[in-house]
């Protein structure tokens, strides 16, 4: 007989709940008063109820998601909740690694440049690209030269990505374990939207929502 999702859990070593909630899932709800949890809301027009993990006093819904969703799930909540944060379990993605530092990439010097949708950090002109000869820069060439890479944001890689977070139009905070939080941005390009990393300390992301 196959195994239901929880048990699935259980076997590969995640201990679920009742509700089906993951030791990840409730330490995360854990970090906020218990009279910001579990907060239940009825749509009218969607005709059900939606139950917010974490709701703040500002209006702020936290969304906690240990498991992948379908795009129809994740554009039913986001419609839903004015002002919603994903907080999604990175630690289990595979082929996910961090990579490099990049610089500030709104720096109007890269106004006319386009980041490749590659593992190295490498850039082209915009006009090349539309000439369709690209050629691959480096941070070291003439142009670019002089451009400083920040301390928070950075490329990765994903070979097996759940393509849904990308299309997500509300803030998606990757959560890989330790003190840090890298949250999904995407730089609009001409030959695709380049995704890159804002690494977030834990623990200002959990203050800014306290208060």
């Amino acid at each position: 007989m196959a195994k239901s999702i929880v048990e699935k859990e259980v076997v590969a070593g995640e201990k679920m709940n009742a509700f089906g909630e993951s030791v990840w899932h409730r330490e995360w709800k854990a970090a906020f008063p218990s009279s910001f949890r579990e907060k239940t809301f009825y749509s009218e027009e969607q005709s059900c109820h939606h139950r917010a993990d974490v709701h703040t006093p500002c209006g702020t819904t936290i969304e906690f998601q240990h498991s992948p969703i379908s795009l129809e799930e994740l554009q039913s909540r986001e419609a839903f909740y004015p002002n919603l944060v994903w907080v999604v379990n990175g630690k289990k993605f595979k082929g996910f690694k961090v990579l490099k530092h990049l610089p500030d990439v709104d720096d109007h010097r890269l106004a006319a440049y386009e980041f490749s949708h590659t593992a190295n950090l490498t850039l082209f002109r915009k006009a090349d690209l539309e000439r369709g000869k690209p050629r691959l820069l480096t941070l070291g060439h003439p142009e670019l030269f002089g451009l400083k890479l920040t301390s928070h944001y950075f490329s990765f890689i994903w070979k097996h990505p759940h393509k849904v977070w990308y299309e997500a139009k509300c803030p998606m905070i990757f959560d890989l374990g330790g003190y840090f939080l890298y949250r999904l941005k995407q730089r609009p390009q001409l030959s695709g939207a380049y995704a890159y990393l804002e690494m977030i300390p834990r623990k200002d992301f959990i203050a800014a929502y306290l208060g």
